[in-house]
């Protein structure tokens, strides 16, 4: 309870901070429509650590491996399972080295030798490492980065190679902890080896996963704020006007949002539309039932859009 009321004066001071920064930005002449990152995200996966999923933040250099993330998850038919791939990359070698996914042994790659960190080329590391992850999401027979079950099935497969989905599918009918410790025991007896894989794959990875679910930590695991922090400085916004497509300087507070949220695999995930206008953005959130007006409180994983004096939020 007394975590409750200090996050919810937080949150209000939060909420009288806003305010005063519009009328300041009024007074200066500034832009009417402001987009802003919910503050209060930065405490949320503490403080809601214990009835929400929490995870923690992806490195730097995951997120700039993000693009080519994004573009093989495309070309390999799963571009929604951007966010699980950089949580895959964060538990493999943290987005560092040459073999990002750790991908040598897998049997896409073919042009360096199947054992371990033997590939010497991120991009082409990223590549192969997606491509197989590719099968194991199609085998474990997952629908959506929200089907935990068998996402959990699908990245246990990626450490053992997928013959262990065909076998926790046919013995058990998907992934448990315990089944995962089962077939790294039998693998390591049948091969003479002390271990085999990690057994405690799922949780590893789930440490860095923010796709799975609705309510998902999106700024309780630091993601968008990491992210938003690497841009302290930038100057002008044209990073961000010229990756949305404008030739010329355009208000770029919501471009910004939503750059954010594409580094983090947001937009390809569905989590966030990809807008330009505060008004875009407000009717996609109001249409997918994820819009709360004036008047309600603010919480960690929101996005505030604040319009004129009115300050309205999407829940993310």
């Amino acid at each position: 309870k007394a975590t409750g009321r200090g996050l919810k004066a937080m949150a209000e001071a939060a909420a009288h901070a806003v305010k005063a920064a519009f009328a300041a930005l009024m007074a200066g002449g500034g832009a009417v429509l402001v987009v802003l990152i919910l503050i209060a995200g930065i405490i949320g996966g503490a403080a809601f650590l214990g009835n929400s999923q929490s995870s923690e933040a992806l490195s730097a250099e995951v997120l700039a491996h993000t693009p080519a993330i994004q573009k093989y998850a495309s070309e390999f038919g799963i571009p929604e399972y951007v966010p699980a791939i950089q949580a895959i990359m964060m538990q493999e070698s943290g987005g560092r080295g040459t073999d990002p996914m750790q991908a040598s042994e897998c049997p896409y790659n073919t042009q360096y030798p199947n054992t371990p960190g033997a590939i010497q080329d991120a991009d082409y590391s990223i590549k192969v490492g997606i491509q197989y992850y590719a099968d194991c999401v199609r085998e474990a027979g997952c629908q959506s980065p929200q089907d935990m079950d068998k996402l959990k099935l699908s990245w246990q497969g990626y450490n053992y190679g997928n013959g262990y989905i065909s076998w926790a599918l046919e013995k058990f009918g998907g992934y448990s902890e315990a089944n995962a410790l089962q077939f790294s025991q039998e693998q390591a007896a049948a091969h003479g080896w002390p271990r085999y894989g990690d057994p405690e794959y799922v949780p590893h990875v789930l440490r860095y996963y923010s796709g799975g679910g609705l309510f998902a930590g999106l700024f309780g695991n630091g993601q968008l704020v990491t992210i938003a922090k690497s841009q302290l400085g930038n100057e002008g916004g044209q990073k961000f006007w010229s990756w949305y497509g404008f030739d010329s300087r355009e208000e770029w507070c919501a471009c910004f949002v939503s750059w954010c949220a594409d580094q983090a695999g947001l937009i390809q995930s569905g989590a966030v539309p990809k807008f330009s206008l505060c008004t875009d953005g407000k009717n996609w959130f109001q249409n997918q039932g994820r819009w709360q007006g004036a008047g309600s409180m603010p919480s960690p994983g929101a996005i505030i859009f604040l319009i004129g004096i009115t300050m309205e939020r999407a829940t993310m």
